[in-house]
């Protein structure tokens, strides 16, 4: 018998952990929204915009229950560095068209499914920019804190501009920014002590907003979002992004589309990892193309996965992607019947908080893990975060992208090439290359390799020297390459082992090749490779342990005569153990 439905109201009370997180995560985005549109150079109505649609849509497209997307801290400041580049450009117009632009690269990626790219931008990179961002963060808003105008640009250049105007401070301005970072240091305080449900943020805008109505503090000079860009009351409007914008802003779009998805997907996973629930990476990369999407064409920029929003979305109990569209829901709302007030947020307050945002940015105890973990970590680190205070933002992250690239190549072994000699017990064991033998034996005619990693044209360097290397030794007959433990063979190892094979032939010295997988081996025939190699010097993967090496070894009995093996063993050797499962039929 089927279970009964259930009713209208048992399905709502299902929903209403989903409501009570995105009544908290909204009364967050609210500061946060006009904050970073700040940051961004951005008229404030846009922060609250990339918070409505973008976070919907974002929210029902993506695999992850607790994400919430819109404009995030790290991801404003790049987007600011787009607006002073364009700065002959409407800012509002860069900001859409920005958004598009990301949409296209991070919508081309899922198609491409190249969900695994994010993978190889290091920690130490995301750290080093981020870190750099804290300060620019803080700086870009010094002049806010005291209510005074000057130069701006490089951060030397801000500071030595804003020192200058400090006989001009707005006494009421410098007031309203300490006492708001003041009040959030003593709410935290006060958190740990207390169960409130409120963020800091929205309790101190609340109060900024209050206090500068009950007083008249915009009538005595006080900057308030009225006097930056007021608010339009209504639904977000309808923006047509400009194409060609789009294309001018590609560079920039481009440092932004990998910032995004490297952001919400370090968010999307670090709470997966503590809720057990399982992420697709790919619906992960749609639904983030898709919110930028949204928000270009309703009056958003840039967003990303937001680590404080979707940190508090779990901590209150979200339970699925509800949750994080009903907080784009509420701030529609916002804007239909509360923008008036909005208004009245004083610059100082969003300065002061700014100012909090930028301290949390400087994460001390990872920074000193990054550098005691290795050198090059911290040298990764340390050139980014130089950088974004040196050259443009995107510029700072394709360098650290680039460097990180660099000192992995520099470290990694792409391949793990060993000798196969025969030890006392009349056993073959693998030998490094360069180690000396000691007591164990080798056969000066022939020589057995094992080859482990990518067969790639990344380490057909690697593979051709090392093979050379054995080559030049006199003697040599022939050189037998164990390849059941290398995978990906390209175009470029096959055109180097054939070049090596013909090379070795004309000396009458013979390349074999053993344990290739059924790929491999059809790879090897469309390529010609077979004929060139010598079908008689080719030897497949078998059922049976180690009956390719053994027919390999045989074929080479052949060629160098018995004489050439028995000193050293290598006929009645037995085969190296191996107690891998993958490596029956070698």
């Amino acid at each position: 018998m089927d279970a009964p439905k259930p009713s209208l109201g048992q399905r709502l009370r299902a929903l209403g952990p989903d409501f009570t997180a995105a009544g908290a995560v909204f009364f967050l985005g609210v500061p946060q929204g006009l904050a970073y549109a700040t940051i961004a150079g951005l008229p404030p109505a846009m922060g609250l915009y990339a918070a409505t649609l973008p976070a919907i849509v974002g929210s029902l497209f993506r695999s992850s229950h607790h994400v919430v997307v819109g404009p995030t801290n790290a991801l404003s400041l790049l987007v600011g560095g787009a607006v002073i580049a364009m700065s002959d450009q409407p800012a509002l117009e860069v900001g859409i068209a920005l958004a598009l632009g990301v949409a296209v690269f991070q919508l081309v990626a899922t198609v491409l499914r190249l969900s695994a790219v994010v993978d190889y931008i290091s920690s130490p990179t995301v750290l080093g920019y981020i870190t750099g961002a804290g300060l620019l963060i803080g700086v870009g808003q010094l002049y806010n804190v005291t209510g005074t105008e000057g130069p701006v640009g490089r951060a030397w250049t801000t500071i030595g501009g804003w020192i200058s105007t400090l006989p001009e401070t707005h006494a009421l301005s410098l007031i309203v920014a300490l006492a708001t970072v003041v009040a959030v240091v003593l709410l935290r305080l006060l958190s740990r002590k207390l169960d409130r449900r409120l963020p800091d943020a929205i309790v101190v805008m609340v109060v900024g907003i209050i206090v500068t109505i009950a007083f008249g503090l915009d009538a005595r000079g006080l900057s308030t979002v009225a006097d930056l860009s007021p608010i339009p009351a209504g639904l977000p409007p309808l923006t047509l992004p400009s194409l060609a914008l789009s294309v001018e802003l590609a560079p920039f779009a481009f440092a932004c589309a990998m910032l995004s998805l490297v952001e919400a997907n370090a968010v999307a996973r670090s709470i997966a990892a503590r809720s057990g629930q399982h992420l697709d990476t790919n619906r992960e990369f749609l639904g983030q193309g898709l919110a930028n999407l949204a928000a270009a064409l309703f009056g958003g920029y840039p967003v990303s996965g937001s680590l404080s929003r979707s940190a508090l979305n779990e901590q209150a109990g979200g339970k699925t992607q509800l949750s994080g569209a009903l907080t784009g829901v509420f701030m529609i709302v916002v804007l239909l019947v509360l923008t008036s007030i909005l208004d009245r947020t004083p610059i100082a307050c969003l300065a002061g908080l700014l100012l909090v945002v930028a301290w949390d940015l400087v994460d001390v105890p990872r920074i000193r893990r990054t550098f005691a973990t290795s050198w090059s970590d911290g040298l990764a680190f340390l050139v980014t975060m130089i950088a974004t205070w040196l050259v443009p933002l995107d510029k700072a992250i394709y360098l650290g992208v680039g460097l990180s690239l660099i000192l992995f190549l520099r470290k990694a072994r792409l391949l793990t090439i060993r000798e196969l000699v025969v030890n006392p017990a009349g056993v073959l064991q693998e030998l490094p290359l360069d180690a000396p033998l000691g007591e164990l034996r080798r056969c000066s005619a022939i020589r057995l390799l094992h080859v482990e990693g990518a067969l790639f044209f990344g380490s057909a360097g690697e593979l051709r020297n090392a093979l050379d290397k054995v080559a030049a030794d006199g003697g040599v007959r022939v050189i037998i390459v164990r390849v059941k433990r290398a995978t990906g063979l390209d175009l470029t190892v096959v055109e180097d082992l054939c070049s090596l094979a013909e090379s070795l032939r004309e000396r009458d010295m013979h390349l074999m090749l053993v344990g290739m997988t059924p790929d491999m081996v059809e790879i090897l025939e469309r390529s010609g490779a077979s004929a060139r190699i010598g079908e008689d010097h080719l030897f497949p993967t078998q059922e049976r342990w180690f009956a390719a090496l053994d027919a390999a070894k045989s074929r080479a009995f052949e060629i160098v005569g018995g004489d050439h093996t028995e000193a050293c063993g290598l006929d009645n050797a037995k085969p190296f153990l191996i107690t891998a499962a993958d490596d029956l039929g070698a």
